[in-house]
């Protein structure tokens, strides 16, 4: 029997920490919704790239957003992932996981009016949903009262560790780890100094650094703490 009673989980933590991957899988095995905010600004920076707009002008950027539609959807059958990302009506989420890309998203979720403008979005895609969301400001903005507020976290090396390994294994991109480390350093800073809500670990959030544990480990470890709240 399908259990009806609402049901939000947040996620939050760093760039790697393997928010998608466990957010995926716990959709799948307790029947949620899976919303990955962060492909929304990932096509917003795509669109920025096509446009030839600078992602750090917060005008002509506020400006292309309001002119874009940005869609999650569901995956094709064939498909590896848990969702596709339309762009003006056109599938573009192979075209999302570059570090171009990367620093693209990062960059325009900087701006406070488009980080509101998403925020609604996202908000309306979740209403009346049983749904897990993950992203950088999930607890604090898009789902403050979720059930459950999780900051999922991992050290510095195994982060940028998992983020080249996962460029080799869906891009095909072979890059130096020194060079991934910093980039991971870079969206670190980047993502903890901004203006509009910079990444946090909110006090209500429960932590879990999953720096020696398998995902299987990880998403057992989630289950526990819903048990333990009686949400599951």
């Amino acid at each position: 029997m399908t259990d009806a009673r609402p049901l939000q989980i947040a996620i939050d933590g760093p760039v790697a920490a393997g928010k998608g991957d466990i957010a995926v899988r716990l959709a799948k095995e307790l029947g949620l919704v899976y919303i990955y905010t962060g492909a929304m600004y990932r096509a917003l920076g795509l669109a920025c790239k096509k446009a030839s707009v600078d992602t750090k002008n917060q005008t002509e950027v506020l400006s292309l957003l309001e002119s874009t539609a940005i869609d999650l959807v569901d995956p094709d059958p064939q498909s590896s992932r848990a969702y596709k990302v339309l762009l003006n009506n056109a599938d573009v989420t192979e075209e999302l996981f570059t570090p171009e890309i990367s620093m693209a998203a990062s960059d325009v979720a900087t701006v406070a009016a488009v980080r509101g403008s998403m925020v609604k979005r996202q908000q309306e895609m979740a209403e009346g949903k049983r749904v897990v969301m993950e992203g950088r400001d999930i607890g604090l903005r898009v789902l403050p009262n979720a059930n459950l507020k999780i900051y999922l976290t991992a050290g510095l090396e195994e982060r940028a560790k998992r983020r080249q390994e996962q460029l080799k294994r869906e891009k095909g991109l072979e890059r130096l780890f020194k060079d991934v480390l910093q980039d991971t350093k870079e969206r670190d800073i980047q993502d903890t100094s901004r203006g509009a809500d910079p990444l946090q670990k909110l006090p209500a959030a429960w932590e879990l650094d999953t720096t020696n544990m398998t995902q299987d480990q990880v998403v057992a470890a989630i289950k526990k703490e819903l048990k333990h709240r009686n949400l599951l």
